[in-house]
């Protein structure tokens, strides 16, 4: 109770001190103060106690409640849900190059004041846990040119309600401050195919944009009042809102709609869309190109329970060259390796069962690096090249090193501008369109490239921290209608922290729960303020795991992994890891490597079809 007596105190004093100048204002010979130091004492947070409810507040997922509160008769509390961190922010005029001070109180886990849009650094504070209210201050000078500026609170995801009261905003106030729009009505769905769905909506006033969401993850921004949404299962059921954006900020979502694909034609209840995936697949890599104590194994003799095999691997001739070759086993090094003839026979009998062939380019030892558009395009042709001569089904990228590194300050998943991730996105764009919908695209990033994006995204941000981590999510996101699968290593990763705010360990089934949850939640990426990656869909994601303890580190028994499988497609035998949600359509299991699994008797295999039959 202390803080409150004093801060009412020096409000009372504020208010003497206002009266006391007015009087000598009025009188003659007197010199008025500075508009300036006037201004500076100003309050420009709207409704900072929540007293007129939500007045001026934007929040997904906020309401103004009557307890607890700091002073007066109403608080916020807000409460994060699945990939919503349950943010509440208004926008506020301000002057260039001027000096704020951002205030307020709060109670919970994980709760964050800050402000965003200062055209210089953007401040922020936050507490791990407070019991009872705590204060956060943060400060920020404008840019040259800034006007406006957003302060908000949030939340973070599984970690319950939060609350916050007495929201300030100290310092010379600005111009007349727009505010967000309503949120659109009379969202109705339009033509639905198999994997698309037409949206429209009425117009609301003052937007200049509209973003669309599906199951709760943004998916497109546009500027119309209608929007087709691709990329889609067939017969699945999809959710859809939108909400309305102009330069204040992002209104709240509209009503709910729904709306089933229809069955693909071409593999009607199979759900294997026109991938020709069946709706549960196994994918493992077959050391092609080399020999370890794993042994090497003919293409004719992979079992049928593989239903993508990726060839393991092409290279580049020097790291920036983009030049990529495919050289087979030599056999000195495979004294059993067949002919090409055999080879090529081998891999059109696979197609003909219905498995898919892919080159994975990259690896271990094949860093890649598209500094340059001549890299890019010498990379288009020459991964060409190699699908045309063997005939496969299309690509598999698994780079690995620092093929992929953020350049510092590239920090927006949606447009990046690090040469070798554009000219990556490029090539792959390009290969897409040269082959068709039938081109199957798969990647294989280490956890680091993705889930660490979590915690780290852009090395000059995040004070030198490994510029690769979440350097995968611009390839992923430029690039999510036209992927077939992410298979992420789920190994040789260390721990990794969850949607729970908790490192996982590799080894056990909770690792991978926690892994792909966040791929199939959607999670906000460090550094890109109130961005969150969007939710894959179930049938894009395959868990990676190494065959045997000889493949790699974080191998898990065949128990584990059943009780992965179990929790995510069943909500059934999880641990301690609570998922977002359940997905039954989850395509699958990918490893490291078909080699080694025949060297452990087939273990990974066997697990696969005993669980998906």
């Amino acid at each position: 109770m202390v803080p409150e007596v004093r801060d009412r105190s020096r409000t009372a004093r504020r208010r003497l001190l206002a009266a006391l100048t007015a009087t000598l204002l009025a009188a003659p010979g007197l010199t008025a103060l500075s508009t300036t130091a006037r201004a500076a004492d100003a309050d420009l947070a709207r409704n900072g106690g929540f007293e007129s409810g939500l007045d001026g507040w934007t929040c997904t997922a906020g309401k103004a409640v009557t307890s607890p509160v700091r002073t007066g008769t109403a608080a916020l509390q807000a409460t994060p849900a699945g990939s919503d961190n349950a943010q509440c922010s208004q926008t506020v005029a301000v002057q260039p190059n001027a000096q704020y001070t951002l205030s307020g109180w709060v109670r919970g886990s994980y709760v964050y004041l800050g402000a965003s849009g200062t055209g210089t650094t953007d401040g922020y504070s936050w507490t791990q846990s407070a019991a009872d209210w705590q204060q956060l201050t943060t400060t920020f000078k404008t840019g040259a040119n800034t006007t406006q500026v957003t302060i908000y609170t949030h939340g973070w995801y599984g970690t319950g309600a939060y609350y916050a009261d007495d929201v300030s905003l100290t310092g010379p106030g600005g111009g007349t401050t727009q505010q967000p729009p309503a949120a659109p009505a009379g969202l109705r769905t339009g033509t639905v195919t198999a994997t698309s769905v037409a949206l429209s909506w009425s117009a609301a006033t003052g937007a200049t944009s509209y973003a669309v969401y599906r199951d709760g993850a943004k998916v497109q921004t546009v500027t119309g009042t209608s929007a087709t949404v691709t990329g889609l299962t067939a017969a699945t059921a999809y959710s859809f809102q939108v909400s309305a954006v102009n330069a204040a900020g992002e209104s709240a979502k509209s009503a709910a709609v729904t709306a089933t694909t229809a069955a693909d034609p071409g593999n009607p209840g199979g759900g294997g869309g026109t991938s020709g995936l069946p709706a549960h697949a196994l994918v493992g890599y077959l050391h092609a190109s080399f020999a370890n104590g794993s042994g090497y194994t003919r293409m004719a003799d992979v079992p049928d329970s593989w239903d993508v095999i990726d060839l393991a691997f092409g290279e580049p001739t020097s790291v920036t060259s983009g030049d990529i070759r495919f050289t087979r086993c030599p056999v000195t090094e495979c004294p059993n390796v067949e002919s090409d003839a055999d080879f090529k026979a081998a891999i059109k009998a696979k197609q003909a069962a219905g498995k898919k062939v892919l080159i994975s380019i990259g690896g271990q030892n094949g860093q890649v690096q598209l500094t340059t558009t001549a890299a890019r395009d010498t990379f288009v042709s020459s991964v060409s090249r190699i699908i045309d001569e063997y005939g496969l089904d299309g690509l598999d990228i698994d780079f690995e090193g620092h093929s992929l590194s953020l350049n510092t300050g590239d920090t927006d998943f949606r447009n990046p501008t690090t040469p070798v991730i554009v000219n990556l996105i490029s090539a792959i764009k390009t290969l897409k369109a040269k082959y068709g919908s039938k081109f199957v695209l798969t990647m294989a990033p280490e956890t680091f490239f993705v889930q660490m994006g979590y915690q780290y995204y852009g090395s000059g941000k995040w004070g030198g921290q490994d510029p690769r981590c979440g350097a995968y999510l611009p390839v992923i996101y430029a690039l999510r209608d036209d992927l077939t699968l992410l298979h992420v290593q789920d190994y040789n990763s260390g721990s990794i922290m969850g949607l729970d705010n908790q490192y996982h360990s590799m080894g056990g089934a909770d690792f991978h729960i926690a892994m792909t949850d966040m791929l199939l939640t959607g999670f906000p990426v460090a550094g890109d303020t109130g961005n969150v990656f969007p939710a894959l869909r179930p049938d894009q994601v395959a868990i990676g795991m190494p065959a045997s303890t000889q493949a790699g580190n974080g191998y898990v028994a065949p128990a584990e992994v059943t009780k992965t499988l179990d929790c995510l497609t069943k909500k059934t035998n999880c641990g301690s890891y609570a998922t977002h949600g359940t997905w039954p359509a989850l395509r699958g299991l990918m490893t490291w490597s078909v080699n080694w699994d025949r060297f452990g008797g087939w273990q990974f295999q066997n697990t696969f079809d005993s669980y998906f039959g």
